[in-house]
């Protein structure tokens, strides 16, 4: 059972820091239904309880599994809020749309409370964001950036000239923020290891939502393009069939690799076995540092296919931003200089829990 403080402190974050809610201002809180598996019903209530408590007006909404589109009262409710919290994978539809400008939007991947406690939930917001827009400024600068793995993922490249200051992002927030600005990957080449599971961006909905893999498959990327497949002839069959369903389900390219980031949230951890829901699982843990996600299928952010790459090295004009895993904050100047602003952050660091999901 997590102290009852330290759930406090969490929705304290989400509210102030986050979200940025002020007194008399009235939030909506979605709540997607926890008998589905993916929420608790604990958190969005410490949520409204502390909203309450520092005078800001919460209502909660129970939605139920995500469809493609809100349902009306949803988005009458909206409308009517100054801001909205989703605890709910609707919010994850939501993160690049433009529904209700001018309004705050916060989708939560803090799904129960014990998350919300933790220091998942209790790393100060602006400190995580001040370290986005520093890895955001390192990554669209960099003359040469290096993605390997153990598994075998060779990609370089670098942010493409012409794109470097088109910095579109997500218009709704995340928290806790645990990756930065997609890196478009159109100028990347090389080649990717697919390992464990394809799964869904959060997108749209499609079944089945996810693809195993006995074994490890290679993707060829040249400039953005799946150019070939290569690994076990059934699993590759495979893994062809997938995209096919999914680009004809919703009429998009299939060979589009769209973009790719890696996790930098210190405290995110995975602590049920990921066989159980390979979606819930890649869904929360791609803010880990130990992992980097590629989307794909489909031409526009964020794609519907992720592949989940493990402890991956980033060079940065050959220096490690990520190291087999380890996210080195110290190595460069603008990342150093977010540890020194913020002490705490670079404390989290200190102190990783390691649990991912995964029996390796």
């Amino acid at each position: 059972m997590p102290d009852t403080n330290d759930i406090a402190a969490g929705a304290r974050n989400l509210l102030l820091n986050c979200a940025e809610v002020q007194p008399g201002q009235r939030l909506l809180i979605i709540h997607e239904e926890p008998e589905l598996g993916w929420y608790d019903v604990d958190a969005p209530s410490a949520v409204q309880s502390e909203a309450h408590a520092l005078g800001i007006e919460a209502t909660v909404i129970q939605v139920g599994a995500p469809g493609n589109g809100l349902r009306p009262d949803v988005e009458t409710a909206m409308a009517q809020s100054d801001a909205t919290v989703f605890f709910a994978r609707i919010g994850d539809q939501e993160r690049f749309g433009d529904r209700h400008l001018g309004k705050t939007h916060v989708v939560s991947y803090a799904r129960t409370r014990e998350a919300l406690a933790s220091s998942f939930g209790r790393v100060d917001h602006r400190a995580l964001f001040d370290l986005k827009v520093a890895i955001d400024e390192i990554l669209h600068t960099a003359d040469r950036i290096e993605i390997t793995c153990p598994r075998g993922t060779s990609v370089t490249g670098a942010v493409l000239p012409a794109i470097r200051d088109v910095r579109a992002d997500v218009t709704i927030k995340r928290f806790p923020l645990g990756v930065a600005q997609p890196i478009d990957a159109s100028g990347f080449s090389g080649r990717v290891a697919l390992a464990h599971y394809l799964t869904p961006s959060g997108s749209r909905s499609y079944q089945p939502s996810y693809l195993a893999l006995g074994n490890t498959v290679f993707a060829n990327v040249d400039r953005g393009l799946i150019t070939s497949l290569e690994g076990d002839p059934a699993i590759v069959e495979h893994v062809r069939e997938h995209y096919g369903a999914v680009a004809g389900q919703f009429g998009i390219k299939p060979d589009v690799v769209h973009s790719w980031h890696a996790g930098f949230h210190p405290g995110c951890t995975y602590s049920d076995d990921a066989s159980l829901n390979p979606d819930r699982w890649s869904n929360t843990i791609f803010n880990c540092p130990r992992f980097l996600h590629f989307h794909t299928c489909g031409d526009y952010a964020p794609g519907e296919i992720c592949w989940m790459v493990l402890d991956p090295t980033v060079l940065v004009d050959g220096k490690p931003l990520w190291e087999a895993g380890l996210f080195k904050i110290g190595h460069f100047a603008q990342t150093r200089e977010c540890a020194d602003r913020w002490p705490d952050l670079e404390a989290a660091f200190d102190d990783l829990v390691r649990e991912i999901g995964l029996n390796l």
